[in-house]
């Protein structure tokens, strides 16, 4: 099948978004299947608007520096679409004759592309929608790691051990609180600071595991008493035996998809609160990483970045091959 391609990014950032994007189009590029290449800004929003960029136009040493910039080079969105926005959107598909289409994301950009597609196929719209994986917290299903884990995965090693040594110096309790919904990947990845056996982070709490604030005093007690400090790599979206995440509390911002805003310095103030409270301890401080973590240009994996690349190129040599 001959025709255009719409390629889009959306969600939150991260080090080698740009990568899969830059993969994509010069994989287009090499396609005789593709005729204009066509680049929405900020997601679905660009998509409404018409506003597009011609990628086909950017010589090949712009798109390599764009691929080693971090962040999302078309701008990004979070919104999900209505059936309003979906029947505007296969009107401008239709007009442009966009027959491949790609969406660089998460899960809910994993959503938007599905919901796409079956519109696509309700209309009776030949169109091949692929959705391009990204996410920091290393959470998409039928992965064995994502795109962008990798690199935020090194930040948060070497964040956490820089402020492990801030520990071993001035002593007390310090807590991170690391990004992660769903998952535990990101805080996992603190467990790469530990060198030596009294290293931190002592302490590691996952969304995978019920949290009690009763066993978390317990255990940073345990600590200090072993090691006479204690660091502690959480994550944002721990639970308690109910299922709910603990930071919910503290929240009450919602996005499109309906998920609420856990990246806040709320949780760490509040577990540091009760350390002060019940411990005793004069020393407790807390630092939330939040969207620092995704686009830290100094720890960009060369792996990470590299098979991000890939992931792009295959999807379209994928799409042009019929192989969906």
């Amino acid at each position: 099948m001959t025709g255009n391609m719409l390629i889009a990014q959306s969600g939150g950032p991260s080090m080698v978004i740009n990568q899969s994007l830059v993969g994509a189009v010069l994989a287009a590029k090499a396609s005789s299947k593709i005729v204009e290449i066509y680049g929405a800004l900020h997601g679905i929003q660009g998509i409404l608007d018409e506003a597009f960029i011609d990628l086909r136009a950017e010589p090949e040493e712009v798109l390599l520096r764009v691929a080693q910039t971090p962040s999302s080079a078309l701008g990004s969105v979070r919104r999900k679409p209505t059936p309003d926005d979906c029947r505007a959107i296969f009107d401008v598909l239709a007009r442009r004759n966009v027959r491949y289409f790609f969406y660089i994301g998460g899960n809910d950009s994993a959503e938007t592309a599905n919901i796409i597609a079956e519109e696509a196929g309700r209309q009776g719209y030949d169109l091949r929608c692929f959705h391009i994986p990204k996410t920091i917290d290393n959470d998409l299903l039928c992965n064995d790691h994502t795109p962008g884990y990798g690199s935020a995965a090194r930040f948060v090693a070497c964040a956490v051990r820089g402020d492990d040594l801030d520990n071993r110096a001035l002593g007390g309790v310090k807590i991170d609180v690391i990004m992660g919904r769903n998952a535990g990947f990101l805080t996992a990845a603190a467990a790469l600071a530990r060198q030596d056996p009294d290293d931190g982070p002592h302490l590691l709490y996952f969304p995978e595991r019920p949290f009690t604030v009763d066993r978390f005093v317990a255990d940073v007690s345990e600590c200090m008493t072993r090691y006479g400090r204690c660091v502690v790599a959480v994550s944002e979206g721990i639970c308690g035996p109910d299922g709910r995440p603990i930071a919910e509390a503290f929240s009450t911002e919602v996005d499109a998809h309906g998920n609420r805003q856990l990246t806040s310095g709320a949780l760490g103030e509040q577990l540091a609160a009760v350390i002060r409270q019940r411990l005793k301890v004069s020393r407790v401080r807390a630092d939330t990483f939040g969207f620092i973590q995704r686009c830290f240009v100094g720890c960009v994996s060369e792996t990470d970045a590299n098979e991000a690349r890939l992931a792009g190129s295959y999807a379209v040599t994928a799409a042009v091959g019929g192989k969906y």
